[in-house]
């Protein structure tokens, strides 16, 4: 399908289909909804893959071990509301030591 016979079918301009394209605009989820019916395929089909890519991702950083629901737990809240009310050349130096600490365990 073509981007103008898509555009077509979803109500739009072709030109507005390239935006999405090239990432040019965002596609907002009533949107990605008309192209996905308009191409007869589920919202899901546009994000097959996502979970493996995020925990390649994740792993790359060595942020594997965070639990998903960090800022609902409130030993983590309570930690990150400390850290910022450390003045800030203080703060940056425990970062530092924080980022060594991480490193070597």
């Amino acid at each position: 399908m073509t981007q103008q016979q898509l555009a077509e079918k979803v109500g739009i301009k072709f030109q507005q289909i390239q935006k999405y394209e090239t990432g040019a605009n965002r596609v907002s989820a009533s949107r990605l909804w008309d192209i996905a019916d308009a191409l007869d395929v589920p919202v899901a089909f546009f994000f097959e893959g996502i979970e493996d890519a995020q925990k390649k991702d994740a792993a790359s950083v060595g942020i594997e071990a965070i639990p998903a629901d960090l800022l609902g737990d409130k030993e983590a809240l309570d930690l990150i509301r400390s850290y910022y009310a450390i003045p800030e050349n203080q703060r940056r130096r425990l970062f530092e030591l924080a980022r060594v600490l991480s490193d070597v365990a």
